[in-house]
């Protein structure tokens, strides 16, 4: 074990010590005294700058500017809290992340003020992404506060965000079913369950015959880890109509078994490469068709078809439903609003005045 104290603050250590695989291990401490005023040295971690933060606390002093850069709080929000995020969700801050490290990597956070947040938000380009990305830093700063990097109030916290007009698209029947009759075995499995469910597409993909019990699909979706038990049975004690896809999808014979409920005509489980792909060589199938026809109210289905993603599914879902609270429960939402603002997509249905 070697000692170190080249560059380092008077009073740290650094120890090194090569590991059987033939790293390097490097661990900083701080030479301090017990209780008894015996030598003692206190560990502060193998990270040089949260190193330096807890020296600072032993000295009885500020912490080093340097220390308190954005660019170790975005290192260290990269390290300890995106990877307990669901997939999709760490993809989407590491994109984030990259819009934000350029600009805010060399900035103190006790210098971030709320006029630097809105000029960020002013000059990108893409005004949607801006927004996920503002949401993001502010996550990333309620942690630094949580860690001790400030105790400022967050500087996103009254900062506007860009205006967001939510997707209104609605399948209508007649897209439905273009598409349906064209769509593979699989794909029209997807479509369903996707459809009697209201789930994501990703919730749907995942769905295995294990999942079943007690008559009913049990659920727990990936983005907000909600819970659902989704009734095969009527009250009277039919099978609803997702019992029903269940049954025909479980007698269906497969060449090689899996337990995930959609599978391709080989029996392999479906994925989103394949959903995806699939997707999109029915909904060209079905353009095609409608384009052929020529006619006026053809064209104006190819126009509407071509519109129309599996993403669309879950609204189409939310929007059939007439009780309000009951597509908000199917959904998995806590907040109705969010039902109604975002995945309610045709009007309430009222009577004429006579």
């Amino acid at each position: 074990m070697a000692t170190k104290r080249r560059k380092l603050p008077p009073r740290m250590l650094e120890r090194r010590r090569r590991l059987k695989s033939g790293k390097v291990w490097v661990g900083y401490y701080y030479d301090g005294r017990d209780e008894e005023g015996k030598r003692k040295e206190l560990p502060l971690g193998t990270d040089l700058n949260e190193a330096l933060r807890k020296w600072a606390e032993f000295e009885c002093r500020p912490a080093p500017v340097d220390t308190g850069l954005m660019q170790h709080i975005f290192e260290r929000y990269e390290r300890e809290v995106i990877p307990n995020k669901a997939p999709r969700t760490q993809q989407d801050n590491s994109l984030s992340l990259r819009q934000l490290r350029p600009v805010f990597d060399s900035a103190p956070i006790d210098s971030i003020t709320p006029q630097h947040i809105a000029k960020y938000r002013d000059k990108r380009s893409a005004k949607v992404r801006a927004n996920r990305e503002i949401s993001l830093f502010s996550h990333v700063f309620n942690m630094a506060r949580e860690w001790g990097y400030t105790a400022k109030e967050n500087p996103v916290r009254g900062v506007r965000k860009n205006k967001e007009t939510p997707r209104d698209y609605y399948a209508e029947q007649d897209v439905w079913d273009a598409v349906y009759a064209v769509a593979s075995e699989e794909l029209q499995d997807a479509m369903d369950l996707a459809y009697l469910t209201g789930q994501r597409p990703a919730d749907v993909l995942k769905m295995k015959e294990t999942d079943i019990r007690n008559g009913a699909l049990e659920v727990r979706q990936n983005k907000t880890r909600a819970k659902l038990r989704i009734l095969l049975n009527a009250e009277d004690g039919s099978r609803t109509q997702l019992g029903q896809l269940l049954d025909r999808i479980r007698r269906r014979p497969r060449k090689v078994y899996s337990l995930v409920l959609l599978s391709t005509a080989s029996g392999y489980p479906l994925n989103r490469w394949t959903l995806r792909a699939r997707w999109d060589a029915a909904r060209e199938v079905a353009i095609e068709a409608a384009l052929k026809a020529g006619t006026p109210d053809a064209l104006d289905l190819a126009r509407r078809i071509r519109q129309f993603q599996f993403r669309d599914i879950r609204p189409r879902a939310a929007s059939d439903i007439d009780s309000l609270e009951q597509a908000s429960d199917l959904l998995g939402h806590t907040d109705k609003q969010i039902t109604e603002t975002v995945y309610r997509r045709v009007g309430k249905k009222v009577m004429p005045t006579k």
